[in-house]
C-alpha cells in the first residue's frame, strides 16, 4: 500500500466499517472520499488483498458477493493509517515553518 488514493486502501477503509460486496465498496469510496474506482481496478484490489490475507470473501448473498476485512488487514490499514498521518503532520509542520498557510 502506498498512498491514501490507493485502491487497497480505499477499500480496506471501506471494509473497517463492516463487510460490503463491491458495488457496496464502489459507492462508499466514491461518496466518502469522491473517488471513482472502475470495476477493474476494484477487482484488481479485492483479488491483491484476498491474496495478502488482508480480505476474505463471505458467503454470497444472491449474485453479490461481500468481503470482509481480517485483522491482518486491519492491522495493515493501521500501519499505513499511521504512516499517512506522520507525513501529513510533517508536511504541516515544514508549511508552517516556511510561512505558508494551509
Amino acid at each position: 500500500m502506498a498512498s491514501e488514493n490507493d485502491p487497497a486502501v480505499l477499500v480496506l477503509t471501506s471494509l473497517a466499517e463492516g463487510p460490503k460486496h463491491g458495488y457496496a465498496i464502489t459507492r462508499d469510496i466514491a461518496d466518502t472520499v469522491g473517488a471513482a474506482l472502475g470495476p477493474g481496478t476494484l477487482y484488481g484490489a479485492l483479488s491483491r488483498l484476498e491474496d495478502e490475507g488482508l480480505i476474505e470473501p463471505m458467503p454470497a448473498e444472491g449474485r453479490r458477493r461481500p468481503y470482509r476485512i481480517t485483522a491482518a488487514g486491519r492491522t495493515a490499514l493501521a500501519e499505513q493509517a499511521q504512516r499517512m498521518r506522520q507525513i501529513a503532520e510533517l508536511g504541516l509542520r515544514r508549511l508552517g515553518a516556511a510561512g505558508a498557510h494551509p
